[in-house]
């Protein structure tokens, strides 16, 4: 029997959620994707520059293809632009997304960016 895949998705102001659902559905069997620079939430990051973070995106919509599902880390209902991306990338893509706060409070991508 293959493990369960699923990508952790939303911003990265909340990697205490993010790691301690990680740590939960691992231990459950399930192989969990998610960001690990965190760019909201670390001041190492502080700085990244466009393009990087603009790689990082990237490389995160990689991830929702090699998931099976998507789980959107939105405490209060929180998601932003990249968070809002990230789904409606997965939803094209045909994967079930789910949310940890059941009234998400969605925001719309910025049009100005180019998220194909």
């Amino acid at each position: 029997m293959n493990a369960r895949i699923v990508v952790l998705s939303g911003s990265t102001r909340f990697r205490a959620e993010f790691e301690k659902i990680a740590e939960e559905l691992t231990l459950e069997g399930v192989i969990v994707l998610m960001p690990h620079v965190w760019v909201r939430s670390d001041p190492a990051y502080a700085d990244i520059q466009p393009e990087d973070k603009f790689k990082l995106d990237e490389l995160h919509l990689q991830k929702i293809d090699l998931a099976d599902e998507v789980l959107v880390v939105n405490p209060e209902g929180y998601i932003g632009a990249s968070t809002s991306k990230e789904i409606e990338y997965a939803e094209r893509t045909g994967k079930t997304v789910h949310y940890t706060d059941p009234e998400p409070l969605r925001r719309e991508p910025d049009p100005a960016k180019n998220y194909e």
